[in-house]
């Protein structure tokens, strides 16, 4: 099978950028691993989204049919139950798909974009210590087992980790009858958006626990005890400080990681921080013809932002396959102070720069204020104000072409204002 332009993943990323890259001129295969399109919006059955895209507050089903319907006018061609599981390039990208309805299948396609979304980090990556019992579990896979399976997976429940889908989950199994606990989180901030701390904790009354992580699991079948503990500044448990719950249930929302493994054959560039690509303006990765979006590309806090970024990709991968340009050399990494975690893009390519390009990144600690710069050359070329910084919540800022000194090295960086 031959396509133009093949999209591995049908969630919000990936609906966005088959949009945006349908072209009467080109073949767009969209593959899915689910029975279905709209990926992990299926299941985020709570409201808040879309309303950056659409102006109105939507469901994660709702805020998904909207993109479906769209693709479905537009007779896309996709697979469902369809899961990759190789992929070569030489040319072209060679993909090797599997499905109980078509067996082994080869795909061939000039331009691939993988917005795969991502995973849960789980209790082995994160090297709980205590005994192994049932009960412990990713807060998204309690979230399917509850909002599409309807199975309630446990009555006194404790949360590890303040990202927003245990702060979301808390609240969930609190309307559901289960009695949650607590939460606890390791940082001295929560991880999850402002407005899920006040909506799924304080207005139910779960205290969360800062600078605290579980130290130790009791339970011989099922769980039955968890005892948590303040940290100090080293992340290492501080005596005196234990507080131990009666539980059968620990959710785990502790952190996600970009889908990408399936690319490793690929030798493709990646970075530290986003455990992804690295890419340029055209999140197009050092792989040619390899584009990475949504949160297979870096965890976004709104699947707005997914969207919108992958809209960007899918222009991008539609561009590549119409006007085939030569490798540039002129590609230059945007530095950063230790203020700001990271970046994407983190290259840009001055060769093909004819356009503004959005900056997002994340700082690497709270500041009532702060300014944003960017520098070339030692000088000043753009400056931000912000307010009420948080990792939690995603920054941007949008490079104009017109503001560049030269096609030299540019630095973004951040600095508190104390005043």
């Amino acid at each position: 099978m031959k396509v133009d332009i093949a999209i591995i993943g049908g969630g919000a990323a990936g609906l966005a950028a088959a949009l945006s890259a349908n072209d009467p001129r080109v073949q767009i295969l969209v593959i899915e691993r689910e029975q279905q399109l709209g990926g992990i919006l299926n299941q985020c059955i709570h409201n808040g989204f879309g309303l950056h895209v659409f102006k109105e507050e939507l469901t994660g089903p709702e805020y998904a049919a909207r993109y479906m319907e769209s693709f479905f006018e537009k007779n896309i061609q996709f697979k469902l139950h369809t899961t990759v599981v190789d992929i070569k390039k030489t040319d072209d990208f060679l993909i090797t798909v599997t499905s109980l309805e078509e067996g082994l299948e080869k795909i061939q396609a000039k331009a691939v974009i993988l917005s795969s979304g991502c995973y849960e980090r789980t209790r082995g990556s994160i090297m709980l210590p205590g005994e192994r019992p049932k009960g412990i579990m990713p807060a998204g896979s309690a979230q399917r087992y509850l909002n599409i399976d309807g199975y309630l997976v446990g009555k006194r429940v404790f949360i590890l980790g303040s990202g927003d889908i245990g702060l979301i989950m808390a609240r969930r199994m609190t309307l559901e009858g289960a009695e949650v606990l607590g939460v606890a989180e390791i940082m001295p901030y929560s991880n999850g958006l402002n407005r899920n701390i006040v909506q799924c904790l304080n207005d139910y009354d779960i205290p969360l626990y800062l600078s605290h992580t579980v130290t130790n699991i009791k339970g011989k079948d099922r769980l039955e005890q968890v005892t948590i503990q303040q940290v100090n500044e080293n992340f290492s448990p501080i005596d005196g400080t234990e507080k131990t719950f009666d539980v059968d249930t620990l959710l785990l929302s502790v952190g996600l990681i970009p889908d990408i493994t399936l690319f490793d054959s690929l030798s493709m560039l990646k970075h530290p921080v986003t455990k992804s690509a690295v890419v340029n303006q055209f999140y197009e990765a050092s792989v040619s013809g390899l584009f990475v979006c949504g949160n297979a590309l870096h965890v976004h806090d709104l699947v707005d932002y997914v969207s919108v970024e992958s809209e960007k990709a899918g222009k991008s991968a539609l561009d590549y396959v119409l006007n085939p340009r030569t490798p540039s050399k002129d590609i230059h990494e945007i530095k950063l102070n230790k203020q700001i975690r990271y970046v994407v893009p983190q290259l840009i390519d001055f060769e093909y720069l004819n356009a503004p390009i959005e900056l997002s990144f994340r700082v690497s600690k709270k500041m009532d204020k702060g300014v944003f710069k960017l520098i070339q050359n030692g000088e000043v070329i753009y400056t931000k104000k912000a307010k009420n910084l948080a990792p939690a919540e995603m920054e941007k800022l949008t490079l104009n072409p017109s503001v560049l000194l030269d096609h030299s090295q540019l630095t973004l960086t951040l600095e508190e204002v104390t005043s």
